[in-house]
């Protein structure tokens, strides 16, 4: 008798040549947050070859979209993100720093994968809802802006998963396992201010420097590390500093700030003493300060119920085999990494696993399935889906053991035959996990208890003030630039 993880495996692998050239084809793309129309439009179109129903334009987000397949509960999410990174442009294949376009983007986090796998996996239940006859409705969620933009956050805030029962998500890594972690919350918040100009010769005491302003809130905001959590992180970035004459006072000068910290309220309670510090440094300077929140996202809530299934069925499908090929490529690619960063990733596994990944740098086996929760110091916007419903993750090897995030070597690798394999390894697990929860009305129970549990009495309210709606950037001018 077949199983449900062969039979998954099967109804994937008959379409494997379709989910490699869709991830070549987004990981050409490169395109950053809220700009990936052709990356949506290339997504969305497949599902709608495959029999799903598509609306585009959810949550006032133009690059995002559900398509959707079935009927009746219960509801299955799978999360799908595809944008890319600024300043990542680099040759695929390559063992050195190599960029295609010098300042371009690249798929430094490999969500071109992150997003087919996704596709793949709803495509799978799909075919399995509709050769059994099953009732039930699947939903490949197209999340654009995940790096920075929150993309999923608008989705929640506008009630997008209310009636969903279950989600799933994955992410490209160097191991494959399921998660059981969870994260920062965050708020992304912008500062600008407002002085006035003078000659900073003949006339500074006329002058009122808003860069002054900048870099007195700095300090002031490096004054009150000592005063915050030790899980809290907050980090800034001047993204303005008013021109580049020195003997002119600057007008004008704006700051941009990601404020975290494990829960909500901690990190709303930091952002307001950040905005204190604001006021201050105008206070100081006699300038004037406008700020908003840009974005933000919950904490991460874990759902032990459905990663235990996840992660049984990971097991049972079994981690893919590299070629030499593969292996003698990926260790090109971990030769480049520093001493210091190799020594860190061999922290995350073991003595022993390290040792045979130095060798090997490509993870072939599972790793054993933790119930220790794990803290990521980093934020996600799958972190809003938890709230609302029960979330699974896993993560996939489509890298060679060591690569870090955002990094060119991360680019490199994201068109190789190891990379598509672990893949669609993270679609077949979620895609039997999501059948799991369709079929199995014990299972999702048991996962809703647990979240509500988790949650203690708490519910989920958007950081994003309700006024903030994600940026338009003019479809048509865009695809008209791409194109010509």
């Amino acid at each position: 008798m077949t199983t449900l993880s062969e039979k998954i495996t099967n109804l994937i692998e008959n379409k494997r040549t379709l989910y490699t050239q869709l991830s070549d084809q987004i990981w050409e793309f490169a395109e950053t947050r809220f700009e990936e129309f052709r990356s949506a439009d290339l997504l969305s179109e497949a599902m709608e070859k495959e029999g799903f129903a598509v609306k585009k334009g959810i949550a006032s987000l133009e690059t995002g979209f559900i398509a959707s397949y079935g009927s009746g509960h219960p509801v299955i999410a799978i999360l799908g993100e595809y944008d890319a990174l600024a300043g990542l442009s680099q040759q695929a294949r390559s063992s050195t720093s190599e960029p295609i376009i010098k300042n371009g983007n690249g798929h430094g986090c490999g969500h071109n994968l992150l997003g087919v796998g996704s596709l793949a996996a709803a495509i799978a239940v799909k075919d399995y809802l509709k050769e059994h006859k099953l009732v039930g409705t699947v939903q490949y969620f197209g999340c654009p802006a995940e790096e920075s933009g929150y993309g999923k956050t608008f989705m929640a805030r506008d009630g997008l998963f209310k009636d969903v029962d279950a989600a799933f998500s994955w992410h490209p890594a160097t191991m494959n396992t399921v998660m059981n972690s969870t994260a920062n919350a965050v708020i992304h918040a912008h500062f600008k201010f407002k002085g006035r100009s003078a000659h900073a010769a003949a006339a500074p005491h006329l002058g009122r420097s808003a860069l002054d302003a900048v870099e007195l809130m700095n300090v002031g905001v490096n004054y009150m590390r000592e005063h915050m959590i030790d899980e809290a992180r907050i980090h800034y970035a001047v993204t303005n500093t008013g021109g580049l004459a020195p003997n002119v006072v600057q007008a004008d000068a704006e700051v941009t700030y990601l404020i975290r910290a494990p829960k909500p309220d901690q990190v709303k309670e930091l952002y307001d003493r950040v905005v204190k510090c604001s006021r201050g440094a105008a206070l100081m300077t006699e300038t004037k300060v406008d700020f908003e929140i840009q974005g933000s996202c919950h904490n991460l809530i874990p759902n032990l119920t459905l990663e235990k299934v996840m992660h049984q069925y990971m097991q049972e499908i079994g981690a893919p085999l590299a070629t030499e090929q593969d292996l003698n490529y990926a260790k090109t690619i971990y030769e480049t990494l520093t001493d210091e960063e190799k020594r860190t990733a061999a922290l995350q596994v073991g003595k022993q696993e390290a040792s045979q990944l130095a060798e090997r740098p490509i993870a072939d086996f599972i790793l054993p399935f933790s119930e220790k929760e794990t803290f990521m110091g980093g934020s996600t916007d799958v972190a809003d889906i938890s709230w609302n419903v029960p979330t699974a993750q896993c993560v996939t090897s489509t890298w060679a053991f060591g690569t870090p995030f955002h990094t060119w070597q991360a680019v490199a690798q994201g068109k190789e035959s190891y990379a598509h394999d672990a893949m669609l390894l993270a679609g077949k697990a979620m895609a039997c996990t999501a059948i799991s929860a369709l079929e199995n009305p014990e299972l999702l129970d048991n996962a809703k208890k647990e979240l509500a549990e988790r949650l203690g009495g708490e519910t989920y309210t958007s950081l994003i003030p309700k006024e903030l709606t994600p940026p338009k950037n003019k479809q048509e001018g865009i695809k008209q630039k791409l194109f010509n």
